[in-house]
């Protein structure tokens, strides 16, 4: 992966958390780490499995994850 395209994601997600942040107008925000993975965890093994046509082996090591602790996320989000 290039140095760039990784940039590219972490000025994306810090914009997005910095947006949120914004709207909670001086409220406070409990566990936002926890919020934050919750929410991007789902849509990247989404992506990586369907970028993988669905091999779980070849998602796994492109996440750098075992194949049992994906399969265990996959099916956390019902995407098993």
């Amino acid at each position: 992966m290039s140095k760039g395209s990784t940039s590219s994601l972490k000025t994306h997600a810090e914009a997005a958390i910095t947006e949120f942040l914004e709207t909670l107008d001086g409220e406070t925000c409990v566990d936002l780490y926890a919020m934050v993975i919750e929410q991007v965890e789902e849509p990247v093994l989404k992506a990586v499995m369907e970028y993988n046509l669905n091999n779980q082996s070849k998602a796994a090591a492109m996440l750098g994850l075992n194949r049992g602790t994906l399969r265990k996320k996959l099916r956390q989000y019902n995407l098993l």
